[in-house]
């Protein structure tokens, strides 16, 4: 059975239906990392975001697309992080209960964000089946609706939202390049270029530690996240088919990047933009200081998905 794949008109649905609740993030850039990268770079900062990332973008439109009926029951999810905090807000913003399955080695900071947006927190260990199976049974005893992190074209379709407000700040781009984990930003990205700006390539960005999407990527077949190891924490999800087949169609390329180029990235970003980012958002980034003559004299939109950093355990 084919899998139906989201449209530019959805995510401008999408983008209409979260307009009210989202910020609408600014598009930077840096003359000392135009210098040092010989490109010239607009960075979208999702890190100022509501919650920190750009997760909140997919959690309000799928939780504003629920019918009343469908809400009044209440969402759910499993996530240790931007997701978990991003839904939970959602559904306070819409007035509903939310359901959260987090594991119990979760950053400390990430529960309290999730406990103070209001959601009911129920532990886990630490493993997917763990949190697949707790899932279940909140599911079971609340009927609240399921929402995915990625495999959700409503998840897509408002992470989407991002890239359109890029482009409309700047569009004659060569490259946007941004992280991929679950899949669920670069989906968004690539449905918006592919249909409304054909020449833009789209290159999704991914630790060579947590290479899944990559070797996907080149080899045609779906593989599994397998004990990925990277300081890329929110990049360590496998691509779900309806994701995968996303990317076939409509990413230009998959570049993997060193454990210490992210760390590299993530530095030079906090010291020349002043700007926090996370690991995983520095992805995209590093990226381009890997492959500086791939990039040399292009413009290049990069998302810088989220900010949220324990900063007691900084890589450098």
């Amino acid at each position: 059975m084919e899998i139906k794949i989201p449209s530019l008109k959805d995510v401008e649905q999408a983008r209409q239906r979260i307009n009210p609740y989202i910020h609408v993030t600014p598009v930077l850039s840096s003359r000392s990392i135009n210098e040092i990268t010989g490109s010239e770079i607009f960075f979208k900062c999702e890190n100022f975001q509501k919650v920190g990332a750009f997760k909140f973008r997919g959690a309000t439109n799928a939780v504003f697309s629920l019918s009343d009926e469908e809400a009044a029951l209440g969402v759910a999810t499993h996530s240790s992080g931007n997701h978990a905090a991003a839904l939970a807000l959602a559904a306070r913003l819409r007035g509903i209960k939310s359901y959260i399955v987090m594991p119990e080695t979760s950053p400390k900071i990430k529960k309290l964000a999730v406990a103070g947006y209001g959601a009911e927190i129920t532990y886990c260990k630490p493993t997917l089946e763990s949190r697949e199976e707790t899932l279940k049974k909140v599911v079971e005893r609340t009927n609240a609706a399921f929402i995915h992190p990625f495999n959700d074209i409503r998840v897509i379709c408002g992470q989407g939202s991002a890239s359109m407000e890029l482009l409309e700040v700047v569009n004659d781009l060569d490259y946007i390049i941004a992280p991929v984990g679950g899949g669920g930003m670069i989906c968004g990205t690539a449905t918006v270029v592919y249909e409304k700006y054909p020449q833009i390539k789209v290159i999704a960005a991914e630790p060579e530690n947590a290479d899944d999407a990559y070797r996907s990527f080149k080899s045609g077949k779906l593989f599994p996240s397998v004990k990925p190891n990277t300081i890329a924490d929110g990049l360590l999800t496998s691509l779900s088919p309806l994701t995968f087949g996303i990317i076939r169609k409509k990413v230009s390329d998959i570049l993997t990047t060193s454990e210490s180029q992210i760390v590299e990235a993530m530095r030079m970003i906090w010291e020349r933009m002043k700007i926090i980012i996370e690991p995983s958002s520095a992805v995209a980034f590093a990226i381009v200081l890997g492959n500086r003559e791939m990039f040399e004299n292009k413009r290049l939109g990069i998302m810088l998905t989220g900010g949220n950093v324990d900063i007691d355990n900084l890589p450098f």
